[in-house]
């Protein structure tokens, strides 16, 4: 059989799409099920909810901080092998946390084997979507990582049900289970580059002699120091220090509220909801409208959803928050390694998506955890949220800026 992927009467370049769909669903949704847990762990330990908020923002800050080392990695080994061990590892993590005797303990398992097991898999697989599009680049990156939102969407509800059904130790043993399954399984697909199954990217014919023009690609050095790259490092830093503060704390101020925690999970539910179709729609209208200036729209977006969380106070207006605030957030994630591909090539984007991707690991570390800090110090999180509004605006207002900048030696043609 000739390893052809006209033999295909689907372009393969799908299938890779459906392999990050999986990884990104099991990777991120497990992760996205930790505030099911902060309760548990929290009477379980004795610990307060900054320190339990701490083991997130531990795992959050591999996950994306680790893509300085597996996006280069994947430029030169493929990303089949790291998908797989990265979801190995990932459900190992989460079988080691449910036997842990100890918040120490939970640190390790959880921040390691889902910290370095997401981090090892998410470029990777993220960089490979890139290579295989480029007419419809914002779609199927929007497509791939829409597994975050299904993830988050339907992990959470599952990890309650279990919760309460079978303990929250034996809850992570089936997340677990789930990680090397469908993760692992499905990241068997994944084919590192178009030209490896014949075809050039969105299923085009490889010109005459089996070559295709190679793309004008920037050495990593030249790129990460040109005003483009810069800018969008540090928006993207500044953007990170609040976005994923609701992902910790949203369902325990629900609960602070009144709400029932079975009903609070849920808020959780709408994110991943709104955050999948922001993925789908956002991604395809950033196709269409252009990336840089949808980049800008998620920023703000972001910062208009959250002044909604600083005024809630009943169920009704947390739905609303997290339904738009899924919207923007899903875009953002959709929007960012499309442009990087946008900017500056295909043959080191997993590198430097993998640099870029180090801003949202320092936010990400610092965020969530101050937030649960912040709310042991006067319990209250209207301090968090308006330094999260803040940020995102600070970041559209970066963002702005440096997208005028005409970059030397870039070209001005590059879609988006």
């Amino acid at each position: 059989m000739k390893n052809n992927s006209m033999s295909y009467r689907i372009f393969y370049g799908w299938f890779v799409v459906a392999a990050a769909f999986a990884v990104t669903f099991v990777g991120f949704g497990s992760a996205y099920t930790f505030s099911t847990f902060v309760p548990s762990l929290q009477n379980e330990f004795s610990a307060s909810r900054g320190s339990v908020s701490l083991v997130f923002s531990l795992a959050a800050f591999l996950y994306f901080g680790l893509g300085i080392l597996s996006g280069p990695l994947s430029d030169r080994w493929g990303s089949r092998v790291l998908a797989v061990t990265g979801m190995v590892l990932v459900g190992l993590g989460l079988a080691l946390a449910g036997m842990a005797r100890s918040m120490t303990q939970v640190y390790i398992a959880y921040g390691l084997g889902v910290g370095l097991g997401v981090g090892l898999s998410y470029v990777p697989v993220l960089s490979t979507v890139q290579r295989w599009f480029v007419r419809r680049r914002g779609f199927a990156s929007g497509v791939a990582v829409s597994g975050i939102g299904v993830g988050t969407l339907a992990m959470p509800p599952l990890s309650a049900l279990l919760v309460e059904s079978i303990g929250w130790r034996d809850a992570y043993f089936v997340l677990g289970g789930l990680a090397v399954i469908v993760g692992a399984g499905m990241a068997l697909l994944i084919v590192n580059s178009p030209r490896d199954m014949g075809v050039a990217p969105d299923g085009d014919p490889l010109k005459i002699g089996g070559r295709s023009e190679p793309p004008k690609d920037f050495a990593v050095a030249t790129a990460v120091k040109s005003q483009r790259f810069i800018g969008l490092y540090i928006a993207c830093l500044l953007c990170s220090f609040g976005v994923f503060v609701p992902f910790v704390h949203l369902v325990p101020y629900a609960v602070d509220l009144g709400v029932a925690p079975a009903q609070a999970v849920y808020l959780l539910a709408m994110i991943g909801l709104g955050s999948t179709a922001g993925r789908f729609l956002l991604g395809g209208f950033a196709d269409r409208y252009g990336r840089r200036f949808s980049l800008l729209v998620m920023f703000t977006g972001m910062a208009l959803a959250m002044m909604i969380w600083l005024i809630a106070t009943e169920l009704w207006l947390l739905v609303i928050f997290a339904l738009a605030y899924g919207i923007f957030y899903g875009g953002w994630v959709a929007v960012l390694p499309a442009l990087v591909m946008d900017y500056f090539g295909e043959s080191k984007v997993g590198s430097l998506i993998g640099i870029l991707y180090t801003s949202v690991a320092f936010g990400t570390l610092i965020g969530p955890s101050a937030a649960g800090y912040a709310f042991d110090l006067n319990q209250s999180y209207t301090v968090p949220i308006l330094a999260s509004i803040c940020v995102n605006l600070a970041a559209m207002v970066i963002a702005a800026n440096t997208s005028k900048v005409s970059q030397q030696r870039l070209s001005d043609n590059v879609p988006g």
